[in-house]
């Protein structure tokens, strides 16, 4: 699913050069964020994913034509105690994709809040995505995707509605993000938040195997 554009196995022997790009993922608790990420890093599903705490941090990479994308991607706590912390992670951050349940409005209004707080707060060119989760529960929506693509026009989002459970649109959800990412100059590490940030974990070594994923689905 993953398209045309990210053919090769892996993309490092023939891309000519590789940009990296903080992408950091927000929305409500249990609206199934690191369930998306490991479907994406890992291609694997957990149908009971422990809650984050604080950040998790993950890598991965797209490939596109000449160009590998590489996301360091931050999956932050949904929790509200944690809120605080989210300005340390977005800060920064070139890309950000913005989660709600479909099955559950209220998500759809807590993702609208985090979707003007990186307007108001982040950096004015941050591409800014909106998923909306749990696709493979339609038969219990409770937000339209008329709705939420209407709402995603009028802000200039990215939308699609994904599904970590049976892959639905991940990949392509992070493809769509790479390609709107500029690519004039190779990007250096973007770095994390500050070092008294608790909860972060690096699971890079171990998504290593799964990288080709990226560039051969």
């Amino acid at each position: 699913m993953a398209g045309r554009a990210a053919s090769r196995p892996n993309g490092q022997s023939q891309a000519s050069k590789i940009c990296q790009f903080k992408l950091v993922l927000l929305g409500e608790s249990a609206v199934g964020k690191s369930s998306l990420v490991l479907r994406f890093v890992k291609g694997q599903f957990h149908e009971y994913q422990e809650s984050t705490i604080g950040a998790a941090f993950l890598t991965q990479s797209v490939c596109l034509d000449d160009t590998t994308v590489k996301f360091e991607i931050w999956d932050t706590a949904g929790q509200e105690r944690y809120h605080s912390l989210a300005p340390m992670y977005y800060r920064g951050a070139q890309a950000a994709i913005v989660v709600f349940d479909i099955t559950n409005q209220e998500t759809f209004a807590r993702a609208k809040t985090w979707v003007k707080e990186l307007q108001r707060q982040a950096s004015p060119s941050i591409v800014i995505a909106l998923s909306g989760n749990k696709a493979d529960l339609s038969s219990k929506r409770a937000v339209e995707y008329e709705e939420a693509q209407a709402y995603a026009d009028d802000n200039s989002l990215l939308f699609m509605e994904t599904s970590a459970k049976t892959a639905m649109n991940v990949n392509d959800l992070f493809l769509a993000i790479a390609k709107k990412l500029p690519k004039s100059e190779p990007q250096g590490s973007s770095g994390g938040p500050p070092s008294q940030v608790r909860g972060g974990v690096d699971l890079n070594e171990q998504s290593q195997p799964s990288r080709s994923q990226c560039c051969g689905n």
